[in-house]
């Protein structure tokens, strides 16, 4: 005698995960400063390193970072932010937006400088050598300068 076959569950709709599945942003521990991933969409992020746990800002939030001038942390900040100050060193760093920078090679040990327009020499944070950015506006200029 045959036995009886359990009838096969019909198949559902095939899954399809939301267009942000697997999406991930990143921001900075609060605690020791270690860039974290997280899933978009979460509020705060656990650190695995440090157990600290980091609010997430609201979404549609712009962040910016920079380097801290002081010890040289990655600083994460909203955007449009006049200054950041170091969590760990206390520096208090001028944010500024990208069309007010601009950047040079240091002429000592070559490491790319960020430096506010208009200034006329910037001071290397890692071989404190100071690199003149004031151009002269012509080679009259030059020749009546030296």
């Amino acid at each position: 005698m045959p036995v009886p076959l359990a009838p096969y569950p019909t198949p559902s709709a095939p899954y399809t995960p939301p267009s942000n599945a697997g999406a991930q942003s990143q921001l900075v521990c609060s605690g020791c400063r270690n860039l974290l991933l997280y899933p978009v969409g979460a509020t705060s992020v656990c650190c695995a390193v440090c157990n600290a746990v980091t609010a997430v800002p609201p979404p549609g939030t712009e962040m910016a970072q920079l380097v801290c001038g002081g010890c040289h942390t990655l600083l994460m900040y909203i955007r449009g932010a006049t200054s950041v100050q170091c969590s760990c060193c206390h520096t208090v760093n001028l944010a500024l937006e990208a069309n007010q920078v601009a950047h040079v090679n240091c002429g000592n040990c070559r490491m790319l400088l960020m430096y506010q327009y208009g200034a006329r020499s910037v001071k290397c944070a890692v071989c404190n050598f100071v690199t003149s950015v004031g151009v002269p506006t012509s080679t009259t200029e030059q020749k009546f300068n030296n």
